[in-house]
């Protein structure tokens, strides 16, 4: 069996969620692991009962499924992003409840530098769509990608624009690859598949659009992005619900403001009221709340710090922005530097602004 195939049998357990599945990975070492242990092993594990060893331990049926699954994207060409991939996104292993696959169709990129969500009303005024529009364009000069949820209103008017004017755009399903929703808006998708960018889900490729499913869309949403903006939304609903996760995930909220006595503003002028966002009137407000640069103004700033580095921090700030947040072994390994030399150069590089120290004795390059 492939490791794929463990992977989405994975999925396919009863009342086992992204959580209970990453912290089995972790005790087992693999998914595979992950069904090769006994039983008495499978409950030493926390969060881990009776019940769940017994499913993963009699997953006949489960592996029958993974196989049915895999078969259709296989044939519907549909790219797997397990977790722990590369091409899995960067941003949601900071959300525990993050998917433990995605499915992939185009060739998005979702670790791209610059990812903006841009959600908001089902029914929105002729002003709405065109702030959305506005906005998008302020923000193209940034290079950014747009993600939305590719509903009705605000969604879809910014997906369309996107296409229209060459941003790269994805949208999330509450649905399978083989289920677009709403069905009206196939198109719209296969133009996103074929020119510049695709779709993303969490649901196999025949999952219906089920009720339940939309709030998950909306972790999605919110959990890829640098920041979400909200443009035209009433008190309740999936673009609220989406401000809130993303609020809790620690990302920045934009909202456009509106009339007092317009339902459609209400949401928006309500998260600004109570400091839950931004108020965004255009691109260039959310650009500097996020300190972006133009790309123009980043080049004449990375030549300058260059010029001010030497041969050996040239070296490794070429190498850690060369590999996405590599950790100080793997810089140790491919510098051939001694661990001392490599630590000043790191701290060096740190102390001007180049690079970013994370968790894990990880790197990050500030400058792209």
């Amino acid at each position: 069996m492939t490791n794929t195939l463990f992977q989405i049998a994975l999925t396919r357990i009863p009342k086992v969620g992204p959580v209970t599945a990453k912290n089995l990975i972790s005790y087992c070492g693999s998914p595979e692991a992950v069904f090769r242990q006994r039983k008495a092993a499978l409950l030493k594990i926390p969060g881990v009962g009776e019940e769940i060893a017994s499913r993963v331990l009699h997953a006949r049926k489960i592996f029958s499924e993974a196989e049915q699954i895999l078969t259709q994207c296989s044939r519907q060409q549909v790219g797997i992003r397990f977790y722990l991939d590369a091409g899995f996104p960067r941003r949601l292993h900071h959300i525990p409840d993050s998917p433990l696959v995605l499915y992939v169709k185009g060739s998005p990129d979702l670790n791209h530098p610059r990812i903006l969500a841009v959600v908001g009303t089902r029914s929105p005024t002729a002003t709405g769509r065109e702030m959305a529009e506005k906005l998008i364009s302020d923000l193209s000069k940034y290079d950014v990608l747009i993600v939305s949820g590719l509903a009705y209103g605000i969604d879809i008017a910014a997906h369309q624009y996107c296409l229209r004017s060459g941003v790269p755009t994805i949208g999330i399903l509450g649905s399978g690859l083989g289920r677009i929703y709403p069905y009206a808006h196939r198109h719209v998708a296969a133009k996103m598949i074929e020119e510049n960018g695709g779709l993303v889900t969490e649901f196999e490729y025949a999952a219906g659009p089920d009720r339940e499913n939309f709030p998950m869309r909306n972790r999605l949403i919110a959990g890829l992005s640098d920041g979400v903006i909200i443009v035209e939304s009433a008190t309740k609903g999936g673009s609220m619900i989406t401000a809130n996760m993303a609020n809790d995930y620690n990302k920045d909220v934009f909202a456009v403001p509106g009339r007092p006595v317009d339902p459609k503003s209400r949401g928006c002028n309500a998260l600004i009221r109570e400091n839950r966002a931004h108020l965004a009137e255009d691109g260039t407000d959310i650009a500097r709340l996020l300190r972006w640069k133009e790309p123009d103004e980043m080049k004449a700033i990375q030549r300058k710090i260059f010029v001010e580095l030497d041969e050996e921090e040239k070296l490794i700030a070429e190498m850690v922005k060369a590999h996405k947040e590599p950790e100080i072994d793997f810089l140790l390994h491919l510098s051939k530097m001694q661990m001392s030399k490599l630590a000043t150069v790191l701290l060096s590089l740190e102390f001007k602004g180049v690079i970013k120290s994370l968790p894990g004795k990880k790197y990050r390059y500030l400058h792209q």
